[in-house]
């Protein structure tokens, strides 16, 4: 194959370096055609508050975004440069542990494979919860191996316990790491020996010394995040057997579009056979597919039941992508090894093209323009935002009185963060629950009634009535205008603009600080 000896001639840091140096020339003209995503500037008002916990996640995407700003001084390039510096130490996380296991030609498989998929282009661009999870996620399946391989070495155990508990706070969905850990030592006889083994223990219970704080913060915060959380896993009741069918068809589809098709049909074959033949895969076979088949097969189950979003089971990918790499580079390591050979150069031609195309996609937008249309722009949620900030710090400067006057934005919580971000003087933005229940994490910080006496500047959006408890809160209200930001040609974000003068009382009681 004349891709793969073409690639063979590089190695593996030379193919990270131009990966990465390609990504970085694209930032600065991906930062031009669009604003943040909701969750970034969500995430980023948590920086904002520094933490132990946050409504919905533990605290250190929103440590990360804190650091983040108060080094680029709250600059939109320095979110993005923030994804592609994790995803690309993400990735080289995942191509040292293949090389450890099978050589330098796996890991530039692995590279190939990984990298060219939609979900890590996305990765290197967005700056979410997922980002630090993937790579504490990758660093401990890394070293967790490493610390198997040498089980006396110390220092490799205290490591994990680092790697593990920066890992429990960035997502929960990395205590299920530990769970795994647990049983594949129990369940293998070549490490059973860990259970004796000191230093074995010592990492997984001094690891969870992470996390004992994000619990202290969610008892003094009613267990909001737990609450949140098990949301999450409730099927709904009225959902009939076609919405059920959806669901359940749905969850494969977007996994096969964020991986590719031919190369997420290739990860559920190979691991599916190395399932099938457990007693005879040797143990780094066995290590790979333990981490990824049964929680793949769990969100399989759940999708029976519930919607499941895209990006929630991403983690159990990285260890099957090293293990496709290894097979697709040693045809031997599998019993199938006739048709895993002629799909690889299919797989990554196809995977090729995907990524091209999602690079591509919002030239292609802007080009037949379609930029903002509600099913053809893949990116029309975040447009717009960044004038629609200009034009309310243009209202707040003409207020009678800039210095005492609030922002209190309503709907969505994203309307507030995106305010909160895009208005060049990044104001303190307040948020109107109508029901006075916590659904975001502005709810959970003080409200307005810290601001008894001041004026506020309420952007409203245009098609809601503006509510009578609001009215009642303020000595007098008025209209201003409106905001009218274009989103691309097909969409435009406008706001009501009111100006409430002197904040009597907040009509929804304090929720805890």
């Amino acid at each position: 194959m004349r891709f793969q000896h073409g690639i063979a001639k590089l190695t593996i840091w030379h193919l990270l370096l131009v990966l990465a140096a390609l990504r970085l020339l694209l930032l600065p003209w991906f930062c031009h055609i669009t604003d943040l995503a909701g969750d970034e500037s969500y995430y980023w008002e948590w920086g904002r508050r520094p933490a132990w916990g946050y409504f919905s996640k533990p605290p250190m995407i929103g440590w990360l975004m804190g650091l983040t700003g108060w080094l680029s001084n709250h600059q939109e390039w320095a979110i993005r440069l923030a994804s592609l510096l994790f995803g690309t130490t993400s990735l080289a996380m995942l191509m040292l542990l293949a090389r450890r296991m099978f050589g330098e030609a796996a890991a530039r498989w692995t590279l190939l494979l990984t990298a060219m998929t939609p979900a890590n282009v996305a990765l290197n661009l967005f700056f979410t919860i997922d980002a630090p999870l993937i790579l504490f996620w990758s660093a401990s399946l890394l070293v967790f191996w490493m610390a198997m391989e040498h089980p006396k070495r110390g220092s490799l155990w205290c490591l994990l316990t680092l790697t593990l508990g920066l890992g429990y706070l960035s997502k929960q969905m990395m205590l299920v790491f530990p769970v795994l850990m647990l049983f594949f030592a129990a369940l293998n006889p070549g490490t059973r020996v860990l259970l004796r083994h000191g230093w074995f223990w010592g990492s997984l219970c001094g690891s969870l010394l992470f996390f004992i704080p994000v619990l202290r913060w969610n008892q003094q915060h009613d267990w909001i995040t737990v609450q949140h959380t098990r949301e999450h896993f409730t099927a709904s009741e009225q959902a009939g057997w076609w919405q059920k069918l959806a669901d359940f068809l749905s969850f494969p589809l977007s996994q096969a579009g964020l991986l590719t098709p031919l190369t997420w049909l290739l990860l559920m074959a190979v691991l599916a056979v190395n399932v099938w033949c457990w007693r005879s895969i040797d143990l780094r076979q066995r290590y790979l597919v333990f981490f990824a088949a049964p929680g793949l097969l769990v969100f399989f189950g759940m999708a029976m039941r519930q919607g499941i979003n895209p990006n929630w089971p991403a983690v159990f990918y990285l260890s099957a992508m090293v293990l496709l790499a290894a097979i697709l580079q040693r045809p031997s390591l599998t019993p199938l090894r006739g048709w895993s050979q002629r799909l690889a150069k299919p797989a990554l031609l196809m995977a090729l093209i995907c990524t091209l195309l999602s690079y591509t996609a919002p030239l292609i937008v802007d080009l037949m323009a379609l930029s903002g249309h509600a099913k053809l722009d893949p990116l029309r949620r975040l447009r717009g935002w960044s004038d629609a900030g200009q034009q309310a710090q243009a209202w707040l400067d003409q207020s009678p009185n800039p210095s005492r006057t609030f922002l209190l934005v309503l709907g969505h919580r994203d309307n507030a963060s995106q305010m909160a971000f895009y208005t060049p003087s990044h104001p303190r933005v307040y948020r109107w629950q109508p029901d006075g229940k916590a659904a975001s994490q502005y709810e959970l910080w003080p409200s307005a009634h810290e601001r008894l006496g001041d004026d506020a500047l309420i952007l409203q959006p245009p098609d809601k009535k503006f509510p009578s408890q609001l009215r009642r809160a303020f000595q007098s209200i008025e209209p201003l205008g409106t905001i009218d930001a274009p989103a691309g040609k097909h969409q435009g974000r406008q706001w009501q603009v009111w100006l409430a003068r002197k904040l009597q009382s907040w009509p929804v009681p304090d929720r805890l600080p």
